[in-house]
């Protein structure tokens, strides 16, 4: 695989824990269903990436930075520290266990902010955006004190699905591609 597939590869795998994990707070009519479509997901853009040969067109103002660089590692080092040590506030300073989904998915957001910058791709600002914004809802609800269900639908479901709906579009837009394994 190359870099640009392994990188949708470890997106797609993301969204399907992120569905995974919180899928089970919901009633098993919903929860399974949900479990079962997001697996169905994945090993279809799993299929899709590994017919996938285009290559990534390198970004305008010069070559293609390399994808998991030392731009990438210092992002997700950050990432961890930034995501551990908020982990570490809202179960032991706040005992807000319940913000805990809520927080890593507001991480994880703005870690796709610094990746548009390193990786010169503007298209990652909108999934940032997007899972940002999952990420500080689901902190709202678990300030407000509502359900885990409805946080892990906001703050889990939703950003698993924005996930795993990227890397559909990304091989989606790919050049003489439809969006469907051959």
């Amino acid at each position: 695989m190359t870099s640009n597939q392994t990188g949708r590869l470890i997106g797609a795998v993301f969204g399907l824990v992120f569905v995974l994990a919180n899928a089970g707070t919901l009633p098993p009519a919903a929860g399974i269903p949900l479990r079962v479509l997001a697996i169905a997901s994945f090993l279809w853009l799993f299929i899709a990436l590994r017919r996938s040969r285009t290559p990534q067109a390198a970004p305008v103002g010069g070559p293609a930075p390399r994808l998991f660089g030392r731009g990438y590692r210092l992002v997700v080092a950050a990432e961890v520290t930034v995501g551990l040590a908020g982990i570490l506030v809202l179960n032991d300073l706040l005992h807000a266990p319940r913000a805990t989904a809520a927080w890593i998915t507001l991480v994880v957001g703005v870690h796709f902010f610094g990746l548009a910058v390193v990786w010169r791709m503007a298209s990652l600002r909108l999934l940032a955006a997007a899972m940002s914004a999952c990420g500080a809802a689901g902190l709202v609800l678990a300030a407000c004190g509502c359900s885990v269900a409805s946080i892990a639908v906001v703050a889990g479901i939703a950003p698993g699905a924005l996930l795993l709906g990227s890397v559909w579009w990304s091989v989606r837009a790919e050049p003489g591609r439809r969006g469907v394994p051959a």
